[in-house]
């Protein structure tokens, strides 16, 4: 049986032109390398199935094509949608002429055919067509007990698979609203035509909440769900996920409610040192990593951060209301970017400049750490009139940031990052409060964006840059909707 795993999208695949003849007499445009994929696999093929999946979440390289820059697919572009877009990362130290596309985000002058929602798009549903053979696997009881396959791997494995897909489809469906819902395998043309639809945004979230909710199910009660392999999806991310999902759903007793579930796991606290989660030299060794890629160098196919190589161009620079949004003194400012060195330490992961220009670096890709779920529950508090449970997060992201050892290995002075007053009954104040503390506490780690949206606050913020209201959710790649022959429609606006 024939399964098109490899398809970048739509789904991929069809040219829908004038008759059925026509468009099968063609290669669907898009689809990178159909294949045939084993229906009777080894163990180690549906170990494979699942591993191969983390792979979109990756910065490396050309995990999909070869130098395909004006497709936005020579690495993941999380940096370009959601931190170039936003008011904290400008594309060069030295604004040049180089993928010019990438400055069109910054100045909202892109329209369906720009490469980078091509890329984003393709990455995502390589990913969920990648789990979905996994899962296809998984859920075959008979070709489980066909393998002899140990049973506490396989619930362990589908879990895994579960959320790699609803993480997927939550990238999808903030940046691009309803999309093509896709769960299981195409098995033929006729298949990748029937799903070139698009599902609305609730029943996309309908689909991620279902799938958190059968990975919650399957994944051990530790902190790692392999001891040998720490990059593997735990209990702990599916429900720091579940609590991010409310969160953008605004159910807000929901989020403390998940929140709390971490918070009482004891698998996750704040480091003492704010560099810790990014240093490449405590990777698995630090307490606050929920879920990152994991990136490592000499590896057969590659694995290493392609991010760090661009870096070495000149890519990837703080816009100048970045730097001042720091108080004085606040020690994160350094450890996230080096104005004089022009270093990205987030992304380095060190603070030396060792990495930058290296297509190969070791550091991880960091989605989910505790200091952003907590600010999370503090949002949540915020909205259910919880004001000093709010302020009290806030302060407690404020200490550690404080009390953290500067980069010259000095305490900051008295007086830095003074508390917020916990009596402040002004929601408005406290909103503020907490719009600021995302910004310097999480800068260049792809989350600014979708929250100055959700917050209903892009155009007042953006709105020097370009940004309208039709920006709330992106175009959906143009030749996605040429390949569907019109059955995926346009986001209004584009």
């Amino acid at each position: 049986m024939k399964y098109y795993k490899n398809l970048s999208l739509l789904i991929i695949g069809m040219s829908f032109l004038s008759g059925c003849e026509n468009y099968l007499s063609k290669d669907p445009i898009g689809l990178l390398t159909p294949d045939q994929v084993d229906m009777q696999p080894t163990t180690t093929t549906v170990q494979y199935a699942v591993s191969s999946s983390y792979q979109l979440l990756s910065s490396t390289l050309n995990i999909i094509g070869e130098w395909g820059w004006n497709d936005g697919t020579v690495t993941r572009g999380d940096f370009i949608l959601q931190d170039i877009a936003s008011d904290d990362v400008q594309k060069k130290w030295n604004p040049d002429g180089d993928q010019a596309w990438m400055d069109e985000f910054n100045n909202f002058s892109f329209i369906a055919s720009n490469g980078g929602f091509n890329g984003q798009w393709a990455y995502n549903y390589e990913g969920v067509s990648r789990v979905n053979t996994a899962i296809d696997y998984l859920t075959n009881e008979e070709m489980m007990a066909k393998l002899n396959f140990n049973k506490t791997e396989q619930n362990r494995l589908l879990g895994e698979a579960y959320f790699l897909r609803a993480f997927y489809y939550f990238d999808l469906v903030t940046n691009f609203g309803g999309v093509p819902l896709l769960l299981k395998p195409l098995t033929s043309f006729n298949e990748a035509y029937e799903v070139a639809v698009r599902a609305t945004a609730e029943e996309v979230w309908t689909q991620i909440d279902k799938d958190l909710s059968d990975a919650k199910g399957l994944l051990p009660d530790a902190r790692y769900s392999h001891q040998q392999e720490k990059w593997r999806v735990s209990k702990g991310a599916v429900i720091a996920l579940q609590a991010k999902v409310a969160l953008f759903n605004e159910r807000w007793q929901e989020v403390i409610t998940f929140v709390e579930e971490l918070e009482n796991s004891g698998y996750y606290n704040l480091n003492n040192n704010y560099f810790d989660s990014f240093d490449v030299n405590k990777q698995f060794q630090e307490q606050e990593v929920i879920f990152c890629y994991h990136h490592e160098s000499a590896q057969t196919p590659r694995k290493g951060n392609g991010l760090c190589a661009l870096l070495g161009w000149g890519f990837v620079a703080p816009e100048a209301s970045f730097i001042a949004a720091f108080e004085d003194n606040d020690p994160r400012l350094l450890y996230t970017v080096d104005v004089e060195s022009r270093n990205i330490n987030k992304i380095l992961g060190t603070l030396d400049g060792e990495f930058k220009g290296d297509d190969d670096a070791p550091s991880n890709k960091i989605y989910i750490r505790y200091a952003d779920v907590l600010l999370w529950k503090s949002e949540a508090l915020l909205k259910t009139g919880k004001l000093q449970d709010a302020i009290g997060i806030i302060n407690r992201i404020r200490q550690r940031a404080r009390n953290s050892m500067t980069i010259d290995g000095t305490q900051p002075p008295g007086g830095t990052l003074p508390d917020r007053n916990v009596n402040e009954a002004n929601t408005s104040v406290v909103l503020n409060w907490l719009v600021h503390e995302r910004r310097v506490e999480l800068g260049f780690e792809s989350h600014r964006f979708r929250d100055l949206k959700r917050w209903n606050i892009a155009k007042d913020v953006l709105g020097a840059k370009g940004f309208q209201n039709v920006h709330n959710l992106y175009p959906i790649p143009q030749r996605e909707i040429d390949k569907s022959g019109g059955s995926i429609v346009q986001n209004e606006g584009y």
